[in-house]
């Protein structure tokens, strides 16, 4: 079911993690950085797969309204 990417692709998801949390990270040594975009990405793709398995499976599927999301995210 889940699709595996090439390392190509990985770092380039990797590079838009540091672009886009730059701020937060700057503290970090380079190579912390790096293995922060790492899990990023990681963490992305399996929340990506779990989501994909709900969505593909009729007697999984949740309903998610907004009052759902906010109640997530509190």
């Amino acid at each position: 079911m889940e699709k595996a990417i090439s390392l190509r692709r990985r770092k380039q998801l990797q590079r838009k993690m540091l672009d886009l949390f730059i701020d937060e990270m700057e503290q970090l040594p380079r190579d912390l950085q790096w293995m922060l975009a790492d899990d990023l990405v990681t963490a992305f793709r399996n929340r990506l797969a779990v989501f994909t398995k709900i969505y593909l499976r009729p007697q999984l599927q949740v309903r998610f309204s907004q009052e759902n999301i906010a109640r997530i995210h509190k």
